[in-house]
């Protein structure tokens, strides 16, 4: 098939990169002229584990281009990927200029058929808005072109995308037409060989499951963070907690894991979005009220254990931090419990010595060039001369660790673990103070 994809951010590139890896003519179009030059260039403007050699291979097979040329995108895909940003917006809905702009250009410069995909995380209605703005650019042309419009959103993981999707667990589709259900079914068929995992249902309920599917895991994650805090005070052990309702098959194990609050460029502005569809719609969605204020408090929990081990005056005081984006195998510092934090110490008067595998570049952007940040080369570098050590990402490079090494560089052994990396037990018998999160002392 010829497809189109509009936008080359994360949802963006990763669907282009998949859909060529299987034989598909993938044209992704993006009016950043300065991403599309190091698409074209080799290079890849976000992190993400395997795909800079998929984007590589399927460009040097012919399979994958890029372009900034909207109409000449337009005729290239009978299928069009509408994969934009939709930031939020200052009152917390989903911002769909770009989204409605994607539709336009398309009824613009539309000749035949063409089946609109909504790939990005749009609010309930979003697929009329787009009939509404193609059908208005067609008049406007006075033409009467047949098309189509569907969601299908996207569930990747970052730092996991590539296999997600390659090997969906599900492919939600949302359309009341036969003949996108079955263009799409048929584009999708490589990707389903063992069993069918597509899930077709009308459009608004497919827009509705993204949001549904992100808020529910947001809830988890915000409800075992509470958990943690109440282990705390009870001497129990949230890790044995979590073991223990984790093994309840009606509940799982998935996004039991306590920490330092969520982040990324999902799951905050997912819930956002979804509250503030609810409050236009005069549903209260009062869980989800509290999955953000949970979430919010839970990113300044290892500010507040470092306040009560060393005092609300932290001048001259160095702290090391281990992570900075919000997630493992990303770059992505959007939302970050890292910049909460950071910040929180300088307001107190400290300096931070951070490393994180993949999110330097990106702290350099956000914060540039200041006296109070050194970011290391290394996680033992950070450690140097540091009063403390701050763990808030949880990278496999983190997780064993030389103990004795640290000990050695650290002023004081004392650790404040956002990510409960380590079992409390060994590391106090090494001399170390540890503080995880909901641990038993």
């Amino acid at each position: 098939m010829k497809i189109t994809v509009i936008g080359t951010g994360y949802v963006g590139l990763v669907s282009g990169a998949c859909l060529a890896e299987v034989g598909n003519d993938v044209l992704c179009v993006d009016v950043d002229a300065r991403k599309i030059d190091i698409l074209k260039s080799g290079g890849i403007p976000i992190y993400e584990p395997g795909l800079v050699e998929m984007v590589k291979r399927n460009v040097a097979a012919g399979r994958l281009n890029f372009t900034t040329d909207v109409e000449a995108s337009v005729h290239f895909g009978e299928i069009q990927f509408i994969a934009v940003g939709t930031p939020p917006d200052e009152d917390g809905s989903a911002d769909m200029q770009y989204v409605v702009a994607a539709a336009r250009n398309i009824g613009r410069y539309m000749k035949s058929f063409k089946l609109v995909v909504d790939k990005s995380t749009v609010p309930v209605g979003t697929a009329d808005r787009v009939k509404v703005a193609m059908q208005e650019e067609l008049q406007a042309r006075g033409l009467s072109i047949e098309f189509c419009v569907a969601s299908n959103p996207e569930f990747l993981k970052e730092g996991a995308a590539v296999d997600d999707f390659m090997k969906p667990d599900r492919i939600v589709i949302g359309t009341d037409s036969e003949k996108a259900t079955q263009l799409l079914r048929s584009l999708y068929t490589p990707f389903q060989r063992n069993r069918d995992r597509l899930v077709v249902m009308d459009v608004r309920s497919a827009e509705l499951t993204k949001y549904a599917a992100n808020a529910m895991l947001a809830t988890r994650i915000s409800f075992m963070n509470e958990l943690s805090t109440l282990a705390e005070k009870l001497g129990a052990d949230i890790e044995q907690v979590r073991h223990g309702i984790g093994a309840d098959p009606r509940i799982g194990y998935h996004f039991l894991y306590p920490g330092c609050g969520y982040g990324g460029s999902c799951f905050p502005k997912d819930v956002q979005a979804l509250r503030r569809t609810a409050q236009e719609n005069n549903v209260p969605l009062r869980v989800l009220d509290a999955v953000e204020l949970a979430n919010e408090a839970q990113k300044s929990v290892l500010v507040n254990k470092i306040q009560a081990r060393f005092g609300d005056n932290l001048k001259n005081m160095r702290f090391a931090l281990w992570g900075l984006a919000f997630k493992p195998n990303t770059d992505d510092m959007r939302e970050a419990p890292s910049l909460t934090m950071i910040e929180a110490l300088w307001r107190m008067g400290a300096t931070i010595s951070a490393y994180d595998p993949a999110a330097m570049d990106e702290t350099r952007r956000i914060y540039g060039q200041r006296d109070d940040l050194t970011l290391a080369e290394s996680p033992m570098q950070a450690l140097e001369g540091a009063d403390a050590l701050l763990i808030v990402t949880e990278w496999k490079a983190f997780r064993s660790p030389d103990f004795e090494t640290m000990k050695s560089l650290l002023k004081n052994p004392v650790i404040f673990d956002g990510r409960n990396l380590y079992e409390p037990q060994t590391l106090r018998a090494q001399g170390f103070e540890y503080f995880p999160i909901g641990r038993r002392p």
